[in-house]
This record gives structure tokens, sequence and C-alpha cells, in this order.
């Protein structure tokens, strides 16, 4: 065999798991250019430059976190390095983060035309996996800036947050245009919400080979409940921490807010929809209601990996502060049956690393109204997901449908999510059975803290792969940061 024909990198002995089948094989993988070219049993060792034994770990396809807040809180460039590196850690090797205009991020108002390339400048070279970006229409002109983000930039999904018109990230806000960078005149309503749904309707419609990839991805909670119900938990003092949070941003604000979304899908033909992070009984029913009343529309339901594996009374209290927030433990069973009965299509982390200081005042983790919301988590994906999941009887197969398959194909990533020849080697080798506790100070993020210190998880990646090249192994990472920006669609394979 000539150097030429050569493979890159055969990783002997890997447990195999593949979205969309029944079965863990034990096979040996070859990897050429970046792409899984060889997967079968018994490949030579002498077919191969490199030779990796995986002692028959499992291999899960990298994880497609599709909801991360890289940026946020942090200068892109440094949060893009320090929460890339996190990714790896948990097995992820694509990350697609929601960014947008306004307050926080790179705070800065405008165009996208000229906002989009900075993003992509700053992140060049900082990511150790490849990532992607959702981007959200905040003001009327980047309705218009939309067909414009498809076809130059390759950005085929758009957020809409609903409680944005009239709250605050953190609370209560009567400085939303100022937080929103946009003109007082400027409304970000339902009217708005409508309009960028019919834009990426349009966009289904003129472009079909991209339509599958098209889609609108929303925030769903109202303002106005949020408001009267803040209000009306603050004045009792019976409710405090996590379980008073949960009380000032009510299920029934997710479900009346899903319903809104549903009918505004309906209204504008807008077929491809995401229910963002899920959180409780009454939002996931009232989206499985809508699925009903609607049934031609592409409803997606996600779930994320705070809300599956935290409670009201997770002894990090404040630091677990999140929107829409951690719910009470009859709410986190629900969502876990719901998973197991295939209702949710994907688990993220909603990774939004906010420092330590940042996150609460002085240390003080009772302070919840204080707190900023947020937290990193996505080191701790795919061991949350199989350490709770498997306990309750879920398949591996299902794990890897929904935290790489399901997504990727969502969000037109069509080389990434399987253990396939011909796609991205984006590989996880993971040990079942090595249990380990969380602790914030062996994570490669620069949070500080995490809300799941103490868990005892089932489940550990031990090596993972972006495109055939080891970024992390072992409790370190690899190499260098060679991450790349996705446009998406990309072709299929």
């Amino acid at each position: 065999m000539t150097n030429d024909s050569a493979l890159d990198t055969v990783i002997k002995n890997v447990r195999v798991v593949r979205p969309n089948k029944t079965t863990v094989d034990t096979l040996d993988i070859g990897i050429k250019d970046g792409k899984f070219a060889r997967i079968e049993a018994n490949i030579a060792p002498d077919d191969a430059h490199e030779v990796i034994d995986a002692n028959n770990l499992l291999g899960f396809p990298g994880l497609v976190d599709g909801h991360m807040h890289v940026g946020i809180y942090n200068h892109l460039p440094l949060d893009a390095v320090t929460e890339s590196k996190a990714a790896a850690m948990g097995g992820v090797t694509t990350a697609i983060t929601y960014f947008r205009t306004g307050q926080l991020y790179l705070n800065k108002g405008g165009s996208y035309r000229d906002f989009f390339p900075e993003v992509l400048q700053h992140s060049e070279g900082n990511y150790w996996v490849d990532y992607a970006y959702h981007l959200a229409p905040i003001s009327p002109s980047h309705i218009d800036e939309m067909e414009m983000l498809l076809n130059e930039f390759g950005v085929s999904s758009f957020k809409i947050f609903m409680f944005y018109g009239g709250y605050g990230l953190h609370g209560k806000s009567n400085k939303q245009h100022e937080f929103l960078m946009i003109d007082e005149d400027d409304r970000y309503d339902i009217a708005h919400f409508e309009f960028i749904m019919r834009s990426a309707q349009r966009l289904m419609a003129q472009y079909p080979d991209m339509a599958d990839a098209i889609s609108v991805s929303l925030h769903c909670e109202l303002a106005d409940i949020l408001n009267a119900y803040t209000k009306i938990v603050e004045a009792d003092p019976s409710l405090t921490g996590l379980r008073a949070y949960s009380a000032a941003r009510p299920p029934h604000s997710e479900g009346l807010a899903i319903w809104i979304a549903a009918y505004l899908a309906y209204e504008t033909e807008c077929l491809n929809i995401n229910l963002l992070h899920l959180s409780s009984r009454k939002a996931l029913e009232a989206a499985l209601m809508m699925q009903e009343v609607f049934p031609h529309i592409n409803f997606k339901r996600e779930v994320t990996v705070g809300h599956l594996l935290l409670d009201v009374d997770t002894p990090t209290k404040a630091y677990a502060k999140v929107n829409p927030p951690i719910r009470p433990r009859e709410d986190v069973e629900f969502l876990w049956q719901m998973v197991l009965d295939g209702k949710v299509d994907w688990v993220v982390s909603d990774h939004a690393c906010c420092n330590a200081e940042t996150k609460v005042i002085d240390g003080n983790t009772d302070a919840v109204w204080l707190a900023k919301s947020g937290f990193g988590g996505t080191e701790y994906l795919l061991s949350g997901v199989h350490s709770e999941g498997t306990k309750r009887g879920m398949s591996l197969n299902h794990i890897a449908e929904l935290t790489a398959w399901n997504p990727a194909q969502r969000y037109g990533c069509y080389t990434k999510g399987d253990i396939a020849v011909g796609y991205d080697a984006d590989l996880v080798l993971f040990d079942p059975n090595e249990t380990f506790v969380v602790r914030a100070e062996e994570s490669q993020s620069q949070q500080g803290y995490t809300p799941f210190e103490g868990q005892e998880l089932t489940g550990r990646v031990k090596s993972t792969f972006v495109r055939g090249k080891c970024v992390y192994h072992n409790g370190n990472i690899e190499g260098e940061a060679t991450g790349q920006f996705i446009r998406r669609p990309t072709h299929k394979v």
C-alpha cells in the first residue's frame, strides 16, 4: 500500500454507538483526511500511519451542542478558547452558539453586515472544536438581512427571545431599548416575531434545497406573566432561592408563549420551529398539544442537561439560576419521561459561562434575585445524559440521537452526528463504567464554579477527536485550536 492510500489513523477495538441503530458493535475505525474512511472489523495496523487502541471503550459520534452562548459574559476571543476546551472535555465536537446584537456579547448594535464579520474574526483560531452561530434578528432591519446571512455566511437558524420586549435578562427592566440597542420607535414584540417567521418562510420557499436547514428557534416565556409574578413572589417571604425564582417565572408562562409561537408559525406557514429549553411539564405538554393542533409544522423540542440534572433544592442555589428556571423535582422527572418516550428531540447544555465573581454578589448564593442568569455545562453533557439516562433504561443509540444526530440534521450540519463513512471524523471515546464527582476545579471552563458541583456521574469522556485529530485525552487538552466555522447547510453525505 502506498503512503497516499494509507489511512491516517486507525482506532481499533471501539464499541461503536450509532444513532438510528439498535446495536453496539465492536469495530475498527479508519480515518483519512479528517473523514471516517473505513469502519469494519480487523483493519490491518499496516493500513494506517497511526494506530490507537480504544481498549473496548464506547465510541459515540462527536456531540453537536446545539445551544451555547459563547461570548455572552466574557470577551469572545477568550471565551471561545476556554469554553471550547470545556466542550471538548464533554465530548462536544460542534458548538452552535447563539449570538445577537445589543448589550453583552459584542455590546454593539447596528447591521449584521457589519457585526457578524467581527464575530467571525474574533472566533477564528480560538475554537478547539468546530463551531457555528445562530443569530437573533433584534431590529426590523435585521429581518431584511436574513437572506444575506443565509447566502453569504451560511447562517440558517434564527432566534426569538419572546420575553425580551418587556423584561430583562436577569429580572425586571424598563430599559429594554437600551439593552437591545434599538431605536425608541422599534418594537421587539409579537409582530416582530411574526415578521421573522414570515422572512424564514420566504427563505424556505425561495431556496428549497436549503429549506430543511432553515429554522426559527424560540425562547418561550412571556414578559407580562414574568413581571406580574415576580412582583407577587418578591412580596412573599415564604418563597426563597431557586423555588422563588421558579415561581416568579411560572411554567404557564412557557406554555402560553408556546401557544402563541405555534399559532404564529401556522399563520406564517413557517414550518421549521424549535422550542428551546423546555423546563416544565406544562411547557412540554403545551408543545405536544400544539404538535397535535398543527401536525404539518415540524416542531422540535429541546431540553437542557441542567433541567435534567438539577431541581429547585440543588445545594448550589443561585449558581443554578437560569432562564427558564430550574424547576421542582416533579417537573424534572416528567422531562425525563418525555425524553425516554421519544417526545424530546435533543438535549443541549445552554452553556453560558458566567464567572463566579459576576454570577453572585460576594459569594452569597442565597441572593437569587441579584444573581446573573445562566451557567456553563457543556463539559458534563454526555456524562450527565448517560449517567441519569441509562439508569432509567435509555439506550446508548438513543443518547447518540439526542446529543449528535438530531441537532446536526436540524441545523444543517450534515457531515456531523454519525460514525459512518464520509462523515467528519468526530469521535468520543467514552468509559461507561467510570464514576466521578463533578468538581469545578477540574473543568477547562474559566467559570470557576458549577451548579453540578458534588454530583456523582457515571460515564466519562476519555478522548475527543475533531475531524480525526485528538483535542482532548485523559483530562488534558491536546494540539492547537483548529476548530472550523461551519457554513450551513453543509453537503449531505
